[in-house]
């Protein structure tokens, strides 16, 4: 029986291409949300060297005794990504699908990518299925994860 490898990697998630605004979000709603969905979060903001703007750093319990840790930029009206670090697929669709149901404003406007992926030459985000629970969009991550796990 083959056993089923549990790759972590990191994933960013981002508004469609050429609509970096259409989140309509900041910062602050970021942080809001993320409050109001999950348990005692740490969040904090800070100052990046590398995209010289401020970002929100944040650690989540995503399930009992399951933390993500993830940093987003959010400039408007035309950037913005959300990273996790250190994720497998499932967890990174659980979050996903919070992203697309419950923060971003509509469903076709999530878009992801994985450190996996880019290691490999693909840079261009794939868009995230509007429908489909955790498991679905887990079992999707995890597709796009073996076809880049070589």
């Amino acid at each position: 029986m083959a056993t089923e490898r549990n790759v972590r990697t990191n994933f960013a998630f981002y508004p469609p291409e050429g609509e970096g605004g259409a989140w309509h979000a900041t910062l602050q709603t970021l942080e809001r949300a993320l409050r109001e969905a999950f348990p005692d979060p740490t969040i904090g903001h800070r100052r990046s060297g590398i995209h010289e703007m401020t970002v929100l750093d944040f650690e989540i319990e995503l399930a009992p005794d399951v933390w993500l840790d993830g940093t987003a930029a959010i400039t408007e009206p035309d950037y913005a990504y959300i990273t996790l670090t250190d994720v497998t697929a499932d967890e990174a669709g659980a979050f996903a699908v919070w992203l697309r149901d419950s923060f971003a404003p509509a469903p076709n406007l999530v878009r992801f990518a994985s450190s996996l992926a880019m290691a490999n030459g693909e840079d261009t985000p794939s868009p995230l299925p509007a429908e489909g629970g955790r498991e679905d969009i887990g079992d999707l991550l995890r597709r796009h994860l073996d076809a880049f796990d070589y």
